[in-house]
């Protein structure tokens, strides 16, 4: 309960700096990634780890039609959300950190985690991921975000005071198998330049493990038009 406390003072007082931050070049490659992902005007997404709410108004204008309910440990970032975006009708924020949530018959369509399983003991994560399997559909998508864990290393060691009250490399492996054991596969994964050429970012789309039940071939112009692309591409044809 002690640490919890840190944490929540921690973030209570890191909210005055996002409010002087707002919206970043990572906040916008999160919004691209997620419409990449799928993410459309109806879907309801749960948003976990919001802070001020900078990347939960983002989505909430793509959703127009749908609902975000952005949750974060920190009562006063939860505060300030509500001020500064409460001209948003199909935005919503709650002061929760996973532990305790349920929505008793809601089912999301989109997960977002935007930069906080870093600063989540990996020990709660299986946990954290049953509660998300609770609330998820056969069609459900989860969207990670994450600092690159080479990169996050990197800043631990050389730059230490630049990090949060808990930064942590993640082994994209372990993450993998924690998310799969709850019922999703990893579809994509990419790890890409925000700030630094060195890739300092990495983010991760899941979707639920439906048994397929058909196989659907490929359009066979489609597929022969690739191969001719490719084989123009590297010079391979004669």
């Amino acid at each position: 309960m002690e640490e919890k406390e840190k944490i929540v003072s921690y973030y209570d007082q890191f909210s005055d700096k996002q409010e002087k931050t707002m919206v970043n070049s990572r906040h916008l490659h999160i919004l691209d990634k997620l419409v990449q992902a799928g993410l459309n005007s109806h879907h309801r997404v749960l948003e976990v780890g919001c802070g001020i709410g900078t990347v939960s108004q983002l989505i909430a204008k793509k959703v127009k039609n749908g609902q975000v309910l952005a949750l974060d440990i920190s009562p006063r970032s939860i505060e300030k959300a509500k001020a500064l975006w409460n001209s948003q009708g199909n935005l919503q924020f709650e002061v929760s950190d996973m532990q305790d949530f349920s929505k008793e018959g809601v089912k999301y369509d989109f997960f977002v985690f935007p930069d906080v399983l870093e600063h989540i003991p990996v020990d709660q994560h299986f946990r954290l991921f049953e509660t998300v399997k609770r609330h998820a559909h056969q069609d459900s998508v989860i969207f990670i975000h994450i600092p690159a864990p080479r990169f996050l290393a990197y800043m631990i060691e050389n730059e230490p005071e630049k990090l949060q009250v808990i930064d942590q490399a993640l082994d994209s492996g372990e993450l993998t198998k924690t998310i799969t054991a709850n019922g999703f596969y990893l579809e994509k994964m990419e790890t890409y330049p925000v700030f630094f050429e060195e890739k300092d970012y990495q983010y991760f789309v899941f979707k639920s493990q439906n048994r397929l039940e058909k196989t659907t071939p490929r359009n066979k112009w489609v597929v022969f038009k690739e191969r001719l692309t490719i084989r123009f591409k590297h010079g391979l044809v004669s």
